[in-house]
């Protein structure tokens, strides 16, 4: 048996690259090969005298059977090498038959010498050293081969015996154990792999091999000793057995490689692209017995990553550059791994020198490139499909412009925030909405406002504290859970601190921005919430923060808290709308508040504002801002509000019977006016009380202006056909007004509250109810300024140009049986008479 690399054609003598061991190691060998063949030489010959063919013909022959025996090799890998196995076994026999023990070492060296030179200009292509190292090893393995028969037997011209058989049996088994360990000190020092593997692996090939040998030998001697001419029938025997050799060890072979390949192949099914490439490096160099293997992955974003494993089993992974096109190299294998026309990577096998990819191996590396392609396309959908999922799984509960937790994961996670809490532990919930942010979304884009979307999620990112759970509910909504409240023995102390962060959130959120190149600030109304953790899941204290969030806005501060008794659809509020329900039953509950408003100029009533208060048996006296939201939300709408009409028109009734001909307001419910039947309920209430159309003045908020739904406007114009008077309430707090007043004929505007107390302070309140008056003188409009509770006020009204004010500066709300008599008392001291309608002629 032996086994070496192929020559370098640069390196003439081969020890480049060569291990210092393996060197030493050829050294050894060739000097036990030099001294055996030299002391074999100078032995007694012990031939015959009348030896027909003389000393020189037959250590010619011998050399000559050495040789053909080498010639006559088969080749199967082994290990990192390729392993050749001869007929060495038989040509011992047979030479120790023809010639002296002691010339075979030399005839070894020299006949091996010859043979793997010859192969080497055919084929192998050995360097000189290699050369010699390997008809070193066989004569050192015949030496010692020749030593043990020589102990036990004397072969030469000796008819074959059992004991002569079992001694040159002996020597064959010694030469086959020399040959072998030499060949596996070899492979193990050439490649640093451990000899026993390739070794076992190639006695395995050579044991059929060396049973025939040894009884090819033993049927030559034999036949030597009886008549030579028997051996001219033994060419086509030989042939034949070698033909089974061949196919024996190609069959074994073959077997051990699919083995192996269906191994490599199926640890490639893996779910991800390292552990797909690292078990094929793994695999390749196990079944090529490669020095080097690389796979390169080409990955979705156009970038490589190479998988680089050698035969010590070190991986290491890189990002590389795209390959180019590979340049041949006998010693390497390329295959384009690629899955129909998409390129997956590119497998690169570097086998041994000494053993160079034959044709067999190119259709193995070949098939295990596609399986390996299949494997890595699988592993990169399987990714992309990870990717997906976990996208999904992210955009679930995640928003996606703002990156934080939507409504679903508020809701979950807060719940679950909520659990594990001690149930007596305060929590507090912060509802935010920006103000205005309809306004942005139409004055400067819808991209503008999701940059006011992002630029506010990111300030409360950064204001939320660890164990905060901050998310964007949809809209201009965000909602912050703080579970870290301080809990003290002072029961108001988390309702404090909520309020306290909720005013900082609004502070810092105001600080001045650029939004798509307009300086602004981020105002938002901010609804408070606080609650043990056991008492209330996440929906309810939602809802709780949106009721507070409104009550802000409709204060016009930016943060309230909760306040349970303007909650709607608490357990109290339900009770409330059933005693409201007994309260329209009967005539002593719900009363008239009425407020006069008065020309500025004369002092005369220019009109009544009637307020309707709850005289509640057992609550005590409660104003609207108490009980109207929960009565807009129900059923008993309708009735509430043909109760409230029908007073007022009694009144105003009242005093055309007394001779004051003043117009009475009443405010109505933007769901009122969803009701096509209202203008007729509406005209008959006038005729059955008998006052005009046009001392009735409906209010309707800016609500209403707001909408632009159909049966709104049909309602509207409905009563404006039948004379009733239109005014707008709070009118200027917001930018839809003045959209409205192109589609619906109004009457009169009323000035809100809160620029009358702000305009003596404020620029912008001012310039807004002086804009005001002037847009009602150019329409020909009354202008109402409510609120006005200081002379100053008043004086500042009057220099706007403001006709007509209401507030606690002239009169507080008073019951019906007081009215008249005030009305009277204004109308007698006016300087002139009661400013009159437009209605009415009026300009």
């Amino acid at each position: 048996m032996t086994s070496g690399p192929a020559a370098d054609p640069s390196d003439r003598v081969g020890t480049r690259g060569m291990p210092p061991r393996l060197l030493l190691l050829t050294g050894a060998v060739t000097l036990t090969a030099l001294v055996s063949a030299a002391i074999g030489l100078t032995l007694p010959t012990r031939l015959p005298a009348d030896d027909p063919l003389g000393a020189p013909a037959r250590f010619g022959i011998a050399v000559a059977v050495l040789a053909v025996a080498q010639l006559a090799r088969l080749r199967f890998r082994a290990g990192a090498g390729m392993v050749s196995i001869s007929w060495g076994e038989a040509a011992l026999i047979v030479c120790l038959y023809l010639a002296p023990a002691g010339w075979l070492p030399a005839a070894t060296l020299l006949g091996a010498g010859l043979a793997w030179t010859g192969l080497s200009l055919y084929s192998d292509h050995r360097s000189p050293l290699e050369i010699v190292r390997v008809a070193a090893s066989l004569a050192a393995a015949s030496a010692l081969a020749v030593s043990v028969t020589t102990a036990l037997g004397q072969p030469l011209l000796a008819a074959p015996t059992p004991m002569l058989a079992l001694a040159v049996i002996a020597g064959s088994v010694t030469y086959l154990l020399v040959t072998f360990w030499l060949a596996g000190v070899t492979l193990g020092l050439r490649h640093g792999l451990p000899i026993g593997p390739p070794l076992l692996a190639a006695l395995r090939g050579k044991l059929l091999m060396f049973v025939g040998n040894v009884a090819v030998g033993l049927v030559i001697v034999t036949l030597l000793e009886l008549d030579a001419r028997w051996l001219l029938l033994l060419p086509p025997l030989l042939w034949l057995l070698q033909q089974t050799y061949r196919y024996r060890l190609r069959a074994d072979q073959e077997r051990r490689t699919w083995r192996a390949f269906a191994e490599a192949t199926a640890a490639l099914n893996q779910l991800d692209e390292r552990g797909v490439a690292s078990a094929a490096v793994s695999g390749a160099l196990t079944l090529f017995n490669a020095e080097l293997v690389d796979v390169e992955v080409a990955r979705t974003d156009g970038r490589w990553h190479r998988y680089r494993g050698d035969a010590g089993g070190q991986l290491i992974d890189r990002e590389v550059s795209p390959p180019g096109r590979p340049e041949p190299d006998e010693h390497e294998l390329i295959r384009s791994l690629s899955v129909g026309a998409a390129p997956v990577g590119q497998l690169r096998v570097r086998f041994p020198r000494s053993a160079p990819p034959n044709a067999r191996e190119r259709d193995a590396v070949a098939a295990f490139g596609d399986a390996l392609a299949a494997a890595l396309h699988d592993a990169a959908t399987h990714r992309e499909l990870r990717l997906v999922t976990a996208r999904s799984s992210y955009e679930a509960v995640h928003d996606p412009l703002t990156g934080l937790a939507n409504r679903t994961a508020m809701l979950g996670k807060g719940d679950r925030s909520l659990r594990q809490l001690a149930h007596e532990h305060p929590v507090a919930l912060l509802l935010l909405d920006i103000n205005q942010f309809k306004e942005v979304n139409d004055t400067l884009g819808h991209a503008a406002g999701d940059q006011l979307l992002r630029l506010t999620a990111n300030r409360l990112s950064a204001l939320a504290r660890s164990g905060d759970l901050l998310a964007r509910l949809g809209g201009d909504e965000f909602a912050l859970l703080l579970t870290s409240v301080p809990v003290l023995d002072d029961r108001t102390a988390p309702m404090a601190y909520a309020l306290r962060q909720a005013r900082e959130i609004t502070e810092r959120l105001a600080a001045p921005t650029e939004v798509a190149g307009v300086r602004m600030s981020i105002e938002v109304s901010v609804g408070v919430v606080v609650a043990d953790a056991g008492a209330a899941d996440l929906t309810e204290l939602l809802r709780r923060a949106d009721i507070a969030m409104y009550q802000a806005k409709e204060g016009g501060g930016s943060v309230a808290a909760y306040d349970s008794t303007r909650d709607a659809a608490s357990t109290d509020q339900l009770a409330l709308l059933a005693e409201l329900r007994e309260a329209l039953e009967v005539d002593d509950q719900l009363v008239l508040a009425l407020q006069p408003a008065v020309d500025l100029a004369t002092g005369a009533p220019t009109g009544v504002e009637a307020l309707i208060r709850w005289q509640h048996p057992r609550r005590g006296w409660l104003n609207p801002v108490d009980f109207i939201r929960p009565v807009e939300n129900s059923e008993q709408l309708g009735t509430f509000t043909r109760y409230v009409l029908n007073k007022a028109l009694a009144v105003a009734a009242s005093w055309a019977r007394e001779g004051l001909d003043v117009p009475i307001s009443v405010n109505l419910s933007a769901r009122s006016l969803l009701d096509p039947r209202l203008p007729v309920e509406i005209a008959e209430a006038l005729r059955r009380h008998q006052v005009p159309p046009h001392r009735l003045v409906l209010e309707i908020t800016e609500t209403v202006v707001m909408s632009e739904l159909e049966v709104i406007d049909e309602v509207l114009a409905t009563l404006r056909s039948m004379g009733v008077q239109l005014a707008v309430d709070d009118f200027g707090t917001g930018f839809s007004s003045l959209t409205f007043l192109t589609r619906i004929a109004v009457d009169e505007l009323k000035v809100d509250r809160s620029f009358v107390i702000r305009m003596a302070d404020s620029p912008e309140a001012a310039a807004i109810v002086r804009t005001t008056v002037g847009l009602a003188h150019e329409l020909g409009l009354r202008v109402v300024a409510e609120g006005v509770e200081t002379a100053e006020q008043r004086l500042a009204l009057a220099e706007l140009g403001c006709t007509s004010a209401q507030g606690y500066h002239f009169f507080k709300p008073m019951p019906a049986d007081k009215i008249g008599a005030v009305l009277g008392s204004l109308r007698d001291s006016a300087e002139s008479n009661v400013f009159r309608l437009r209605a009415d002629g009026a300009s």
